[in-house]
């Protein structure tokens, strides 16, 4: 093991080198190695035309100089290969710009890949991305018109008459990682992170592609100091160490200091939770914890679905779901925000690898997802919009083997006003852009694969709730004080079948107190 200082880093970087970075947005990313790459670049004009991969991409979801932001300047990067590319504005506007070929590959099948780089395997076999924008007879995970020019990633083959995807591997040169310590030796230790993520596999991969494994650490500590089962990546795969100490010079940003009620050291007594205010996303989120029973596990997405959670919590059910993050937590409360992906008080942290390995079979009861853009075939996007592009992330795996999928958004988008009134939905001001359309932009779930796999799809709204059925997305309840042709028709780019049955949303959902929903929660099948 060697120390190296930070700026050191990029000189061990070739130019066109396929380079793995750590990370999951706001946690994990190896900032200082990152940088050293740019300083490099802004410098010498070395290293340059370097492929990226990543899982989600490092950054904080502005325009900030952090994460993949610092690598998108021009000719700096040459290709890259990510689950999602947009934590980090800058890096995603420049695939949205087409400055460089990009491949937005689901999550779970890029950490998969990254175990099958590192076993020189040819490529993995799945299910996942069927009919999606992954699919090759759609798009073929190609990101942007570069992507689509260049050799795919990506085949549809046939094993014992059933469609399946293979997803080709590819070098890795160098890994940068970041991790908490490192001993004398150069044995790496994950002890104080909340999530484990792909290290592992990416500094694997590296090291059997003949390249090499330079990881970021808070501080280097003696030999023998580290229990066995807190080294994740072996000294003899290790080639530099960079110590870089944590400061809050960028906030919370990459979680820069040990909160060990993420990793489960300890326990911590959780502040009453604050009761969200009657709204919107409230409404939607009591909609969808209606549907959840006793013992489910769940995955919900960033964002608005983090809504049921708080719901569960007024209605004191909490204790009787595991939530689950596809970064590898299962149990406790998901950090929502820029630093998604860690969990308080978690039961359990696994790697991400693993954690799609339950995932793909099936091991969720329920996902609560976002809801950006659905068609009338009930397809939905939430990857791309205009030039901006964010990826899957860990969506595709979720929607495409998960028993009950609910897609959770307001009826339509942009200066959207609402209030609630003697339990009754009055739209004060609508909003601009309509989420349902024609034809979603990019399909990041399939409606035609998700009825071919009998999966419960609901799309629940603020003003009204959808179901998929082999007619099509069918509208099963409304709102109370909803008008059904002025607020949902009128509103829809497309026209969709009317239950015969069409019901008023449970009326408790509109009300300001409790819903009191433990005792049938408790009791359900």
């Amino acid at each position: 093991m060697k120390i190296i200082d930070k700026s050191e880093v990029a000189s061990y970087i070739k130019d066109n080198d396929m380079v793995a970075i750590s990370g999951s947005g706001g946690s994990g990313s190896p900032e200082a190695l990152i940088r050293s790459v740019m300083d490099s670049y802004l410098k010498s004009g070395h290293p340059k035309n370097i492929g990226v991969t990543c899982g989600i991409s490092p950054g904080n979801l502005t325009t900030d100089d952090v994460g993949m932001n610092m690598l998108a300047k021009e000719g700096l990067v040459g290709k890259a290969i990510c689950a999602h590319l947009g934590m980090g504005k800058v890096f995603g506007n420049a695939i949205g710009n087409n400055q460089f070929p990009a491949f937005a590959v689901p999550l779970g099948v890029i950490n998969h890949l990254y175990r099958a780089i590192a076993g020189h395997e040819d490529g993995i076999l799945t299910h996942i991305g069927l009919g999606t924008f992954a699919d090759p007879r759609i798009e073929g995970c190609a990101a942007n018109q570069k992507a689509k020019a260049i050799d795919p990633i990506v085949e549809l083959v046939n094993i014992n008459g059933k469609e399946n995807l293979f997803y080709h591997t590819f070098k890795i040169n160098v890994a940068l990682i970041k991790a908490s310590y490192a001993d004398e030796e150069g044995n790496i230790s994950f002890q104080e992170e909340g999530i484990i993520g792909e290290q592992y596999n990416m500094a694997i991969a590296a090291h059997n592609s003949g390249g090499i494994v330079i990881v970021e650490v808070k501080d280097v500590k003696k030999s023998g100091s580290f229990r066995a089962r807190d080294v994740l990546i072996h000294s003899s795969y290790v080639d530099y160490v960079v110590v870089n100490p944590p400061t809050k010079e960028l906030g919370d940003y990459n979680i820069p200091f040990y909160r060990p009620e993420l990793t489960g050291d300890k326990k911590i007594q959780l502040e009453d939770i604050k009761i969200r205010p009657l709204d919107e996303r409230k409404i939607c989120g009591r909609r969808s914890a209606l549907e959840l029973k006793k013992g489910d596990v769940i995955n919900l997405g960033v964002g608005m679905p983090d809504s049921v959670a708080n719901v569960c919590a007024e209605e004191g059910v909490s204790n009787h779901i595991y939530l689950s993050v596809e970064s590898g937590p299962t149990g406790g409360v998901p950090i929502g925000g820029v630093v998604f992906g860690a969990s308080i008080n978690p039961d359990s942290v696994i790697a991400t690898a693993e954690q799609f390995d339950a995932y793909n079979g099936g091991s969720l009861d329920m996902a609560v997802v976002g809801l950006a853009e659905v068609d009338k075939e009930g397809n939905v996007n939430v990857s791309k919009f205009g030039t901006r592009v964010t990826g899957p992330g860990g969506f595709i795996n979720i929607t495409q083997s998960t028993k009950k999928i609910i897609f959770m958004g307001t009826f339509t988008a942009l200066n959207l006003e609402e209030k609630i009134e003697n339990g009754k939905l009055i739209i004060t001001h609508e909003g601009k852009k309509s989420k349902f359309v024609n034809q979603v932009q990019q399909i990041t779930f399939s409606a035609k694969q998700a009825l071919k796999n009998n999966q419960d799809i609901l799309y629940v709204t603020e003003r009204g709730v959808f179901k998929l059925t082999k007619e099509g997305v069918t509208l099963i309840e409304i709102a109370p004080g909803v008008d059904l042709k002025k607020d949902i028709l009128e509103q829809m780019d497309f026209t969709p079948v009317i239950a015969k049955n069409l019901k008023i949303m449970d009326e408790r959902i509109f009300r300001k107190e409790k819903m009191n929903i433990k005792e049938e929660f408790l009791s359900k099948e």
